[in-house]
């Protein structure tokens, strides 16, 4: 068995049937540094939910979507049901469309100029956002938020954006009431400036403006509000994170842990992707390896050393994630295969991991 240095006898489960298991839950993000597999994780995961569950929505809010080329079909802005499944649907976000459409739907509000780059809302909106960093993609997540309720979705699997994007994506309320503080400092000096274009352009006036963008503000916070309330819900709402066994994902991961508990977020569920052999350990491979390297060829001698040092490296940050985590998470390794996790067929053998982790007593 592989030996990570740590007693397994009251650990929890090292899998997510956790998660399979608690109906309750309502939103499930998946989420950790770039390139660790938070996508092949988000779609294994929303797969073993289907058989449990009527409708199932695994949404991107990823500006690098890959949800499509996971499933290898072409997934819109729109719900897009997954072939092979009659409950699941998938979908990809774009945080700047739906800020143009909004903006476009607050110009037909007020009558301001719709085709104008120069129109009083296109100015506000333009320096709303260079002065508060993150209130387009608040505003977004707010839209997206308000469609996605809307819907009769059982679940909701959030593959997220790497880590300094879901953290923003946390600190949404304190965002949106900077913007209410933004918008009224901005009245008065930028009152003129939106006259001046509203009565070029036929558009409203300065007055309807400020009033169609604070009641927009008004809006959202008062959806980011109720569904931040969730969020800090455990029987609603729960936080997977996604790692690799390497120094900067762990350190990733610890960072990701500490400000989900500052924010209220429940996690309790680690997978670690990537792991070379996980049923076996450094030492027992490395005795093979001393024991048969003279028969090898050169290539093939180099070969295994440099795979034997990888291994080593990744005991020793999965010891480290058990050490961290082991007590009170639920930690899973999934193995590095030695093909792509591409296609229905195989998100669904991939995903049989998550749930019925390989054995590390044999």
């Amino acid at each position: 068995m592989a030996d990570y240095d740590y007693d397994d006898e009251d650990l929890p489960d090292p899998s997510l049937k956790n998660i399979i298991e608690q109906e309750s839950l309502q939103w499930i993000f998946v989420g950790g540094k770039g390139g660790v597999g938070k996508t092949t994780t988000s779609c294994c995961l929303g797969t073993q939910l289907a058989k449990h569950r009527k409708k199932v929505l695994i949404v991107s809010t990823d500006p690098a979507h890959n949800l499509s080329d996971a499933f290898c079909q072409k997934i819109g802005r729109d719900p897009t049901p997954i072939l092979g499944f009659d409950n699941l649907s998938a979908m990809e976000i774009d945080a700047t469309e739906d800020l143009d459409k909004m903006q476009r739907s607050m110009e037909d509000a007020t009558g301001a100029g719709q085709d104008d780059d120069s129109s009083g809302i296109q100015a506000l909106m333009s320096e709303l956002t260079n002065s508060i960093p993150g209130i387009d993609e608040a505003m977004s997540f707010s839209e997206l938020m308000k469609q996605v309720q809307n819907m009769d979705y059982d679940v909701v699997v959030f593959d997220t954006a790497p880590t300094g994007h879901t953290l923003r994506l946390l600190s949404f309320p304190t965002i949106l009431e900077k913007a209410f503080g933004k918008i009224m400092d901005l009245k008065d000096r930028f009152g003129g400036l939106i006259g001046q274009a509203s009565a070029l352009f036929g558009g409203g006036s300065p007055d309807q403006v400020q009033d169609a963008l604070i009641g927009r503000l008004e809006e959202t916070r008062e959806i980011i509000n109720k569904v931040n309330t969730a969020f800090q819900d455990p029987a609603l709402t729960t936080f997977v994170c996604v790692c690799i066994p390497e120094f900067l994902s762990i350190y990733e991961t610890e960072r990701l842990v500490q400000e989900l508990s500052k924010f209220g977020i429940d996690s309790h569920n680690i997978v670690v992707n990537q792991v070379l052999f996980p049923e076996k350990d450094a030492e027992e491979l490395g005795e093979w390896f001393d024991s048969n390297k003279d028969g090898l060829q050169k290539e093939a001698r180099e070969i295994c050393s440099k795979m034997m040092a990888r291994k080593r490296m990744q005991d020793k940050y999965i010891g480290q994630c058990f050490d961290l985590y082991g007590d009170d998470f639920h930690v899973v390794l999934m193995p590095l295969l030695d093909h792509e996790v591409r296609g229905v067929d195989k998100l669904k053998d991939f995903s049989e991991l998550l749930i019925n982790p390989i054995d590390l007593e044999e």
